[in-house]
């Protein structure tokens, strides 16, 4: 069976605090991330919260990248889909747990759209 994408969530736990709260290091992070795997990127939005934690979304051509920080907890959730072959997404998975240094990650990987063999006809 095919399937159409792949979506990578992560956990990334015991982060560096002080990057979970940084909007210039989070896009930098994630914009750096989709650059250095060859994703092509069509739009992004970062948002820093008060008092703490950011918001970011990366559209690229292939889906997106998304991050959702809480700096309190050295925690942060992102996700990786991908649609096609163009670049391997646990590549860029492992290029925002180096930047968050997170000590504590880890990937939950779901294949997306999968699709049933063709139906066997009869004549």
């Amino acid at each position: 069976m095919n399937a159409l994408g792949t979506h990578l969530l992560l956990e990334l736990k015991q982060c560096n605090p002080h990057h979970l709260d940084d909007l210039d290091y989070i896009k930098d992070a994630m914009v750096g991330a989709a650059q250095a795997v060859g994703a092509q990127i069509i739009g992004q939005s970062f948002h820093r919260f008060n008092p703490q934690g950011i918001t970011g979304v990366l559209a690229i051509a292939e889906s997106h990248l998304s991050i959702h920080t809480w700096p309190e907890y050295g925690y942060a959730a992102a996700d990786i889909f991908t649609c096609g072959t163009s670049f391997q997404p646990k590549d860029a998975a492992q290029l925002i747990i180096d930047k968050l240094e997170s000590k504590d990650p880890s990937m939950q990987i779901i294949r997306r759209g999968i699709e049933a063999p063709a139906p066997v006809t009869s004549s």
